[in-house]
């Protein structure tokens, strides 16, 4: 078999797309992945950003492009065409913002109306760092049962589960290859947030990880 060939064989890229509304953490859990930090002071998302990050699964290299979707009312409009080619669709929602998680069903209907059932559908339960929860794991995890998503819970500030959930939204992208231990709850990273200011992906210098992915 050719070399190309087997290069084909052992690389994957998915686009990924991340709705919910404004300040749920969207930006800070790409930001937490990608650079394994998050951003000291950040401006809302104006319109799209997009940032892109290259991770071994199942000894195949995996491109997971991030769109990161403004959760203001006005840009709203854009969101559905940039669903329509996504391979999954990450509904974000803040545990101590009951709000948040009420209007889930409606960036749902979203992807719904674009993609049906023809996209991979994430809810992520975010800043579970915070004690004073108004949306329980009992909750998330019954919606994200009865519309069938996959459910995560992780803190972009605190940085956990962050890896592991994109490690796992990865393979299951890559098809039921084999599953790794889902992310728990469990308040164990330290905290290294507030320590850099997230700039555009052009000014931002090249992290090791990527360097070494040539796709």
């Amino acid at each position: 078999m050719s070399t190309s060939a087997n290069k084909s064989k052992a690389f994957a890229k998915f686009k990924i797309v991340f709705i919910g509304n404004q300040a749920v953490g969207k930006t800070s859990i790409i930001a937490r992945f990608v650079y394994e930090q998050i951003p000291q002071q950040h401006q809302p998302t104006i319109g799209i950003d997009f940032l892109s990050k290259c991770i071994q699964v199942d000894n195949k290299t995996v491109r997971l492009q991030l769109w990161d979707t403004a959760g203001q009312e006005r840009f709203r409009s854009l969101i559905p065409s940039y669903i329509r080619d996504s391979h999954a669709a990450v509904l974000c929602y803040d545990v101590s913002n009951a709000q948040t998680f009420i209007d889930i069903k409606q960036w749902l209907e979203y992807v719904r109306e674009e993609r049906g059932s023809d996209v991979l559908g994430v809810l992520i339960a975010n800043k579970i760092d915070i004690e004073d929860r108004a949306v329980t794991t009992e909750e998330g995890e019954k919606f994200a049962k009865e519309q069938d998503l996959l459910y995560y819970e992780v803190s972009a500030k605190e940085g956990t589960n962050v890896q592991s959930t994109f490690k796992n939204l990865a393979l299951k992208l890559l098809g039921p290859i084999q599953e790794i231990e889902q992310p728990t709850t469990e308040l164990s990273q330290p905290n290294i947030a507030n320590k850099i200011q997230l700039q555009s992906q052009d000014q931002q210098k090249p992290q090791p990880e990527q360097q070494k992915c040539q796709c």
